[in-house]
């Protein structure tokens, strides 16, 4: 379950943060599977996943992107319809979001260098928490 302590608190998955080390996420997530990314991208070399976690109490699933070495971002996938018990206990850990929107759900915080964004899209069964740092959001999925 992430780590519920006061809001405000870094965006982190079971205790793990942006900037730690595979080590540490083979530490706290010991099934996950890291290999390198399997494209060419400026946002990350390798990723880590875990298929079976728990996450705010739902069953869910997390892929971490690593570059240099460190957590640049990761991605929490969950059934959607657990999309506002998640939100809520976002809440009480992250505080009141910077933005929301309705259609499709997205609600995102922000602190300094670090977003969060919790979103599902229309017509799918899977909602997401995408917690990261710089431009990976824009550079994830760009082939170079």
């Amino acid at each position: 379950m992430l780590a519920a302590a006061n809001a405000g608190a870094a965006y982190d998955a079971n205790d793990l943060t942006l900037g730690a080390s595979e080590a540490q996420i083979k530490k706290n997530f010991p099934n996950a599977y890291c290999r390198e990314l399997e494209w060419p991208s400026r946002a990350a070399e390798r990723r880590c996943d875990d298929s079976r976690i728990s996450f705010a109490g739902v069953d869910a699933s997390v892929t971490f992107y690593l570059k240099r070495g460190e957590v640049e971002g990761f991605d929490v996938r969950f059934d959607r319809r657990e999309l506002a018990r998640v939100k809520d206990f976002l809440v009480k850990r992250y505080g009141k979001p910077a933005s929301e929107g309705e259609t499709p759900p997205a609600v995102e915080w922000q602190s300094v260098g670090e977003r969060a964004r919790l979103s599902a899209e229309q017509g799918r069964r899977r909602a997401s928490l995408l917690v990261w740092r710089g431009a990976f959001d824009q550079e994830i999925y760009k082939i170079r």
